[in-house]
């Protein structure tokens, strides 16, 4: 199953987004699949392609089963892909808004590459599912931590964590930006950025330190695993997790892939740049609504819509 939006956009220039891991929730997707066939058409595939029941875990669960990063993340990349199809059964050609750029945070990078054509469903699923088998070999092996840090910029930031060994792993927007590395580290990088001045230092409950140098013993796997699979261009620009700027070959997309592993995830400049590229309006696609919260802290004039189940894409005609 390929996705392809090769129509012209209507009306403002739009942006899909794509949720990474954290927004899972157990019983997403559900409504899709059972009020729409070309949605229940992707989960079907995703299954297949793993060659597992990854659907009755998304719908039934138990929470800690979807939890562990080798469900969460393919389960969410399935979840958007599905809402994707079910927004062209429900809207129609004429309705449907058709984005001039894309982009996803982290895992949701890789649901970009399928809305802008470079993978097929299939692959994709098989693609990130090893992903998160590598990430969590790597944790395994090098036990790490995250904690979001509130009002402290960038530039301070970077010089905590040169003092402390951590690393900065994601720049979600100008005041929350997140700390990775080992859990004795992560914890003196939280206490030194609470005496200068952060709002807060909140531990996340994550499985791993994330998007650091912590992670590399993922990235010789995947390079291996990216060689297997067939990489298209790009239809339309994937605005990159590492750069904040677009992949317009098959080739970057995949240096990007490798290199996301272990660098910062820079969210907020992606968003400046598509907002300054003359993008007014985003549609975040999956589960959870994290991404629209950023959005709105990044740009006032930006227009941000979530679309996770079937009364939300409706919802998109009649605005």
């Amino acid at each position: 199953m390929t996705l392809s939006f090769m129509s012209p956009t209507r009306g403002p220039e739009v942006g899909y987004l794509f949720p990474g891991q954290g927004a899972q929730a157990v019983g997403m997707g559900r409504q899709l699949f059972n009020e729409s066939s070309a949605a229940r058409e992707v989960f079907q595939q995703v299954d297949e392609s793993l060659g597992r029941g990854l659907t009755d875990i998304m719908f039934n669960g138990p929470e800690e089963t979807l939890r562990q990063t080798v469900n969460a993340q393919p389960a969410i990349m399935a979840v958007s892909l599905a809402c994707i199809k079910a927004m062209e059964e429900k809207l129609g050609p004429d309705a449907m808004p058709r984005p001039v750029v894309t982009a996803g945070h982290s895992l949701g990078e890789y649901t970009a590459l399928a809305v802008a054509g470079v993978l097929e469903v299939g692959d994709t699923a098989k693609l990130v599912q090893r992903r998160g088998e590598l990430m969590q070999e790597a944790c395994d092996k090098n036990p790490g931590t995250m904690a979001a840090i509130l009002g402290l910029d960038e530039m301070t930031l970077e010089e905590i964590a040169r003092e402390t060994g951590t690393y900065v792993s994601n720049i979600n927007t100008a005041e929350q930006i997140v700390i990775s590395g080992d859990n004795i580290a992560v914890a003196r990088a939280c206490d030194l950025a609470t005496a200068r001045g952060a709002r807060k230092a909140i531990p996340l409950r994550v499985g791993g330190a994330f998007h650091s140098g912590l992670m590399a013993p993922a990235k010789v796997g995947l390079l291996d695993a990216i060689d297997k699979i067939e990489f298209h261009e790009p239809e339309i620009p994937i605005i990159g997790n590492c750069t904040g700027e677009p992949l317009t070959t098959a080739e970057s997309v995949k240096q990007e892939l490798v290199s996301q592993v272990c660098s910062c995830v820079q969210w907020k400049r992606s968003i400046d740049y598509m907002v300054g590229s003359g993008v007014q309006s985003f549609i975040e696609v999956g589960p959870g609504k994290t991404l629209s919260g950023m959005v709105k802290r990044i740009s006032r004039e930006a227009d941000i819509k979530s679309v996770g189940d079937i009364e939300s894409i409706l919802s998109l005609s009649r605005n």
